[in-house]
């Protein structure tokens, strides 16, 4: 068996397969290498078009957003708000503000919202007089006012109380992920990209921690893409999170384009200014864990402490 094996002839014709496949691959590898600068750079810009165009179609519109809706619809609010002298409100930058800061961007957001607080607060009146038309107690007037009132002040604040929650829970988000979101952007223009390639790269990367953090960076890639002045797509990138950390990368960068100062330079010295901040933040909220914790000892450490302390003493005391 082993004599097959070192067969001079059986190893003759694999030397000669193994010399022939060799100088096969040697002629058939310069023509299969390919430019990889080229195809990186190719790569970069089929996807920076793509995204372009994604985000463009998002702005445009608002998919998935809540405050949707048909044309139709929006038409019969807007008229229903005309008719109450409600249409001023729905102009208001304040309230576009908010509702950005929620996530609902579309243009027809505020009617949507306005229209929904009119009829909370409608329908809760009108439960509340069905309520006390069909009930066979009867209330006191001045019980029926107090709770006509309550349901007044419920369905025209609750709209607004949800909005505001939804809206603080995106800057918490945002300023979380913030720091990471800036070291990303430092890595990526310090490697030669340019701005606008930086932020489309930074939206793929931080989707994964962050979808809220991604979508902003995604609009802003699609403004710089689209708008002619790069400062006001900073600027829209600072109105539509509120947050301040959005608000000093906006200045940063509007200062940096105006003054010709490095990029990569400005955004490091912001990077570091806000991971101190963070930093500063979670050694501030560890410094008030002993007086927080204080209470909560007192209620239920010390009885069950004192229980196990005490208790036998009591039960020996008990049994003499």
């Amino acid at each position: 068996m082993m004599s097959r094996f070192i067969d001079p002839q059986l190893l003759l014709t694999l030397l000669s397969a193994v010399a022939a496949f060799a100088t096969v691959l040697a002629i058939a590898l310069p023509f299969l290498h390919r430019d990889e600068r080229g195809a990186r750079l190719k790569a970069i810009s089929q996807r920076r078009a793509e995204l372009s165009r994604q985000q463009s179609e998002r702005i445009g519109a608002q998919r998935g957003s809540p405050l949707r809706g048909k044309k139709k619809s929006v038409v019969l609010m807007r008229g229903i708000l005309e008719k109450v002298n409600l249409q001023d409100m729905a102009a208001s930058k304040d309230l576009r503000q908010r509702l950005k800061a929620a996530g609902y961007r579309s243009p027809s957001a505020p009617v949507v919202f306005l229209f929904i607080r009119l009829g909370t607060t409608v329908g809760l009146v009108v439960a509340a007089l069905a309520f006390f038309m069909l009930s066979k107690e009867a209330f006191p007037a001045g019980q029926k006012m107090g709770i006509i009132a309550l349901a007044l002040a419920a369905g025209f604040y609750l709209p607004a109380i949800l909005v505001k929650n939804r809206a603080q829970k995106r800057q918490e988000e945002i300023t979380l992920v913030f720091p990471d979101t800036l070291d990303l952007l430092v890595i990526c223009t310090e490697s030669g990209l340019s701005i606008e390639a930086a932020f489309a790269r930074v939206t793929e990367e931080i989707g994964d921690s962050s979808s809220i953090m991604a979508e902003e960076m995604g609009l802003t890639s699609a403004e710089l893409a689209y708008l002619g002045d790069r400062r006001k797509a900073y600027a829209n990138l600072s109105d539509r999170t509120g947050v301040q950390a959005a608000r000093s990368l906006a200045t940063t960068l509007i200062q940096s384009e105006k003054y010709g100062t490095p990029v990569s330079q400005a955004l490091r010295v912001l990077a570091d200014e806000n991971r101190s901040d963070r930093m500063a933040k979670a050694e501030k909220k560890a410094g008030s864990l002993p007086a927080q914790l204080t209470v909560p000892m007192i209620v239920f450490f010390l009885p069950a402490l004192f229980v196990a302390i005490i208790g036998p003493a009591i039960i020996q005391i008990m049994r003499m």
